[in-house]
């Protein structure tokens, strides 16, 4: 009685380990190559693109009006009137100041959107792995990297990373 038993559970765990089904993807590859991410870069540098040529039409222009102060300055100093061109020159500093901290700060909301769009498009590359798992039947889907490689091998029939980068570009599309 105890042999048989005990053959009854070596066979069923023998049983269920081959029920599992186990794959892997390489997260960077799934991520970079996917058509979303790169019409999300697409769209962001052009908003770079436009805010850089906003930026430089900005500081050209407020070059030319600096050299316009500076000769004003220069020629109130000249006469005598070195308030009027302190109060000129601190003027031109001020705004100088107030132009980097707007174009720093219009930089970082492009920035931080960029990446809020990007961290929306890794959970939604995460969720669609774990749905396609799931309709798969697979226990285990497995992520690697060339960063973190946590897949040291996997069986080249195991790697789904084409396989999913295609239903998900297809499911994009």
């Amino acid at each position: 009685m105890k042999n048989i038993l005990f053959t009854a559970v070596i066979a069923l765990s023998l049983f269920s380990c081959q029920q599992q089904k186990i794959g892997f993807v390489n997260n960077g590859t799934i991520i970079n190559d996917y058509q979303e991410k790169k019409d999300v870069e697409a769209k962001f540098q052009k908003k770079e693109e436009a805010f850089r040529k906003r930026a430089d039409s900005i500081s050209q222009a407020f070059q030319l009006e600096a050299q316009s102060t500076q000769t004003e300055a220069q020629k109130l100093a000249q006469t005598n009137n070195r308030k009027k061109a302190e109060e000129l020159m601190t003027g031109l500093q001020q705004k100088q100041q107030m132009l980097q901290q707007q174009m720093q700060f219009e930089q970082s909301q492009i920035t931080q959107e960029f990446q809020a769009e990007i961290d929306t498009l890794i959970v939604k590359v995460k969720d669609y792995v774990k749905d396609y798992g799931k309709k798969n039947g697979y226990t285990y889907i497995l992520g690697t990297s060339d960063a973190a490689a946590s897949v040291m091998y996997g069986a080249d029939e195991n790697d789904l990373t084409q396989t999913v980068l295609e239903a998900l570009n297809n499911a994009y599309e």
